[in-house]
């Protein structure tokens, strides 16, 4: 026994989804009883390939008191499993370069190419713009970034209620432009979880800027109470800028 890092599940937060199971090349993570559990510290090697694949943000690395990693023992335990130590090497070297999206290739993290990106032409008449997509990241949902990906680094952040580039029709010229962006929706997610998350991203990150955009509406000012608790969290001195989107499409700055 030795104090090294290691993997640690909160199961308050975690929801039984599975897609850290396969995240884990080593097969240290099972569902067992609706919940993720490390089944054993010796099958752990610290890492952390599991981290930003969980949706729910439940999976840390913490230090403690384990057992060492035993690269033998994850062969034996594979080998239960059905599985090949050329299988396992193979998994561990994809897992260990890419230690986000593993788990489902819809939310693997990625920088988009701008040249590639489409254009939407807007206008009536002989008046015509193209207008190229400002988005830089992907994914962009809340629920679904790591805090440690590298994008966030040196990054103007924006977050964004969900409904707002539904309403607001200059959303990526005027918001999203030069910005790394989250979207969710502070009605229907947990707003503690977006708190949390967020104090992760700017603790995690030197954040220059953060801009919330949110609507009119009531309800949609829970994420702008997730954003200032979040940097008031965070410890850290960060420009807050907050713009309300009226249903209607008009903006305005406070």
């Amino acid at each position: 026994m030795a104090v090294r890092k290691i993997v640690q599940i909160d199961e308050n937060k975690c929801n039984g989804c599975g897609v850290c199971v396969p995240s884990c090349a080593e097969g240290a993570i099972k569902i067992i009883d609706g919940k993720a559990k490390l089944i054993s510290d010796n099958l752990c090697d610290g890492l952390g390939a599991c981290l930003g694949d969980c949706p729910m943000d439940a999976i840390t690395i913490i230090e403690r008191d384990a057992e060492e990693f035993d690269e033998e023992a994850v062969k034996v335990h594979l080998g239960q499993d059905g599985k090949s130590a050329s299988q396992h090497g193979h998994q561990h070297a994809n897992h260990h370069g890419h230690h986000h999206g593993g788990g489902c290739p819809g939310s693997q993290m990625r920088m988009l190419n701008k040249s590639a990106q489409s254009t939407a032409v807007v206008g009536e008449g002989d008046v015509e713009i193209k207008i190229k997509s400002q988005l830089q990241q992907w994914p962009v949902q809340l629920m679904l970034v790591p805090p440690t990906a590298p994008y966030f680094e040196g990054a103007d952040l924006l977050v964004t209620a969900d409904c707002v580039p539904f309403a607001y029709p200059n959303y990526h010229l005027d918001l999203l432009k030069g910005k790394k962006v989250v979207v969710g929706c502070p009605k229907l997610d947990d707003v503690a979880f977006y708190a949390t998350k967020l104090t992760q991203i700017i603790k995690m990150n030197e954040i220059k800027s953060v801009t919330v955009a949110f609507m009119e509406v009531p309800c949609c000012t829970g994420i702008v109470r997730a954003v200032e608790k979040a940097i008031g969290d965070s410890g850290k001195s960060i420009p807050l800028h907050r713009v309300r989107i009226g249903i209607e499409g008009e903006a305005s700055k406070f």
